[in-house]
């Protein structure tokens, strides 16, 4: 059995496996900017894709994947994944960042607190369970990351798309912030 697996981390592949690929239209209800989404929604750009390794299960085994984020903004809010949580609630999983830079913004299922941790290449980012977690690429290069969970864990995209994250993370001043929704949908009408 060949436990190693090729990866190249700069073009975030791992041979032998064909990626997932998440298109702006595939994520677009995640952005508060509503109507900046819609502007790029013609051009449906390619915002990330994700390698899964899931071809071990049973008691105590892992499944893996190999993301890469891409950089750029739908109106000021940076690239970002849907998000989810895990089926199997309980579960945590373990983010290593490889390449690039940006943060994982982390939404407790039951309680709605938020917190935010960094990932970026040589970082750990470790996503306990009962915790809806979204990768944002806060840079200029691809952020390429590396995640390890349960192969009981599951993904739930449905609870994160019903809700969404109480937070997002965008451009002020040139630095990426994070902000309430709230406070920044209330920051777009005020411009408008």
């Amino acid at each position: 059995m060949n436990l190693s697996l090729p990866f190249h981390v700069a073009d975030g592949m791992i041979a032998g496996h064909r990626p997932m690929e998440r298109h702006l239209r595939d994520v677009a209800a995640a952005f508060a900017d509503q109507a900046a989404a819609a502007n790029l929604a013609a051009d449906n750009p390619l915002l990330y894709y994700v390698t899964m390794i899931d071809e071990h299960n049973g008691v105590g085994a892992l499944h893996y994947a190999l993301g890469v984020l891409l950089p750029g903004k739908v109106g000021a809010e940076y690239y970002m994944t849907k998000g989810h949580l895990h089926a199997w609630r309980p579960a945590a999983e373990v983010y290593i960042g490889l390449a690039g830079q940006g943060m994982m913004l982390l939404e407790h299922a039951e309680t709605g607190e938020c917190s935010t941790a960094p990932l970026a290449a040589n970082t750990v980012v470790y996503v306990p369970g009962h915790m809806a977690h979204r990768t944002v690429n806060t840079g200029s290069e691809p952020l390429v990351y590396w995640g390890i969970l349960s192969s009981d864990a599951g993904h739930d995209y449905g609870a994160v798309g019903e809700r969404n994250f109480r937070q997002v993370v965008v451009e002020v001043d040139g630095q990426p912030v994070v902000m309430e929704r709230a406070d920044f949908l209330a920051r777009l009408e005020a411009q408008r």
